[in-house]
């Protein structure tokens, strides 16, 4: 009893720390800086799909009219305003109140009236509804950072209809962003016995953010009920160091000038040949009937 009241607040500890990190910092707010609200929000939207091109290809948020879809981690809002333009009906949870605040405020400004939409703040590992409410279920570099990735898994199984679709992007290791976080938090510190999911763990984003390996994801899968899946990688532009760094690094002179010799066309070359060394995962499958 006493190791799993431990456990447990280990678990909520971990994620007041997650909702802290992601309250200061929502997903991709570094890269827009105009004052004018609906520009920003444009800015913020051109970025996020310079450097996440083939969000595009997987969400196919042109096929959703009259589909009812539910976001997993809106984060600013970009996402879910296209389901929201392409006729979806549109439910979007996040664990962190900016978030929602943010993506309320966007779709008000794209206009969009609130009875288009709903958005409500909500645990991944607990999702307040009912059994199979939804058509797709869609969730975009969010489920690595819950403590629970196998519950959060689930729980998004559960509430997606016999039928329906479960997209979903989580991190991958082996990657060049792991590679390069292992280089100078543990090589360069004299702990090269540090794994690359040790690392992830303590310096990517949110504290607790997990990596996964193509067969890992594949297990995740089965445990939370799903027969199959497709897999597929992607290079990020944080593989090729080509990133607005944030405040933890943006001083950091040993990190910039690794930003301006770091050898993108080779990373890029690589890739070609199938290097599979993308940090970008997209998973997608069908629930079945």
């Amino acid at each position: 009893m006493i190791v799993k009241e431990e456990q447990s607040s280990k678990k909520l500890d971990l994620k007041s720390k997650v909702a802290a990190y992601w309250d200061e910092e929502p997903c991709d707010t570094r890269y827009a800086s105009n004052p004018d609200r609906l520009l920003y929000f444009k800015e913020l939207e051109e970025g996020r799909y310079i450097s996440l091109p083939n969000i595009w290809g997987f969400a196919r948020f042109d096929t959703a009219r009259g589909l009812k879809v539910l976001e997993i981690g809106v984060g600013a809002g970009v996402d879910f305003c296209n389901w929201v333009r392409n006729g979806a009906i549109a439910t979007g949870v996040d664990f962190t109140t900016q978030a929602i605040e943010l993506t309320r405020e966007y779709l008000e400004l794209d206009g969009h009236p609130e009875t288009s939409y709903r958005l409500l703040t909500a645990d991944a590992e607990q999702l307040p509804f009912e059994d199979e409410s939804f058509d797709v279920v869609y969730s975009y570099g969010v489920l690595h950072h819950t403590p629970d990735t196998p519950k959060a898994f689930q729980e998004a199984r559960r509430v997606l209809r016999k039928g329906g679709h479960f997209k979903c992007m989580i991190y991958h290791s082996p990657s060049w962003v792991a590679i390069n976080l292992w280089v100078y938090h543990a090589l360069f510190k004299l702990r090269p016995w540090k794994s690359l999911k040790q690392v992830v763990f303590n310096h990517l984003e949110s504290p607790g953010t997990k990596v996964y390996s193509v067969p890992e994801a594949r297990q995740l899968m089965r445990q939370a009920g799903w027969k199959d899946c497709r897999v597929k990688l992607y290079l990020h532009d944080g593989d090729l160091l080509n990133i607005k760094l944030g405040p933890k690094y943006q001083n950091n002179f040993i990190v910039k000038t690794a930003q301006k010799l770091y050898p993108r066309w080779l990373i890029r070359a690589l890739d070609k040949c199938k290097s599979g060394f993308g940090v970008v995962m997209h998973i997608d499958s069908v629930k079945e009937q």
